[in-house]
């Protein structure tokens, strides 16, 4: 299992995911489930996957394959050349399908779960900031005003303080710090899901990532603000009225 979440607000956006696969109780791995893609000055695009990992590999693998295709032919089309992030949307939903359509032809008798989902999150030149969250299936919506924010994988553990915390007049710099602590909630909740982390942020109209960093174990910050939210709470906790006289 895993945690990816992504939001968007006014801002730009911000993505967070974890790094931990879990097959069974000794048999945990460590992969990358945030990609990005990037044209500096005309589109920058991630991709955060959670689910199935034979599933979402294949579907990066097309996605990266149609844009080293497109190098030799330019008719090809891609995430980095397609006219919207709706397109993209679109082309990540047909590969998914594809991908769906061919392992599952190949694994009729087994029991092995196929669900798989992405966030996609971007911006290009002409366009607002973006953020979709594709299905097994293929299908896909589209986040909002009102919908702020997606989560996949072991979402319920991060998703209250998303809920009291961000709105769209959010700065980039506490969205980050919001899912920071949304992801430091899972991880004390959840063994599915483990450090190292990928943090990255697309801000508005600069087509481009402003951040991307990998959070290993010992990072000093996010070590600070676990620490701290952990203190907050405690706090909040004993000033609370007691319910018996």
């Amino acid at each position: 299992m895993t945690y990816c979440v992504a939001l968007r607000v006014e801002a730009g956006l911000v993505m967070l995911s974890d790094t931990r696969t879990n097959a069974g109780l000794d048999n945990i791995g460590m992969f990358r489930k945030t990609f990005t893609y990037e044209k500096p000055g005309e589109r920058a695009i991630a991709l955060l996957c959670s689910g199935n990992l034979s599933i979402t590999q294949e579907v990066k693998a097309k996605v990266s394959r149609a844009i080293k295709d497109s190098v030799e032919d330019p008719d090809v089309e891609t995430i980095l050349n397609c006219s919207s992030l709706h397109r993209v949307a679109h082309l990540v939903g047909e590969a998914m399908k594809e991908v769906q359509v061919e392992m599952r032809s190949g694994m009729v008798a087994g029991d092995v779960s196929l669900h798989a989902s992405i966030l996609v999150c971007g911006q290009r030149r002409g366009g607002k900031p973006r953020l979709y969250m594709i299905y097994s299936e293929g299908n896909f919506i589209e986040a909002t005003a009102d919908t702020p924010f997606f989560q996949i994988g072991e979402h319920k553990y991060g998703k209250p303080i998303l809920d009291r915390m961000i709105r769209p007049t959010t700065s980039l710099s506490d969205a980050a710090k919001a899912l920071c602590v949304s992801m430091d909630s899972t991880l004390r909740s959840n063994l599915s899901v483990g450090m190292p982390l990928d943090l990255s942020i697309i801000p508005r109209d600069e087509y481009r990532f402003s951040l991307r960093r990998r959070i290993e174990a010992d990072d000093p910050e996010f070590s600070k603000i676990s620490r701290e939210w952990g203190a907050v709470l405690k706090q909040g906790f004993d000033s609370l009225p007691s319910m018996i006289d």
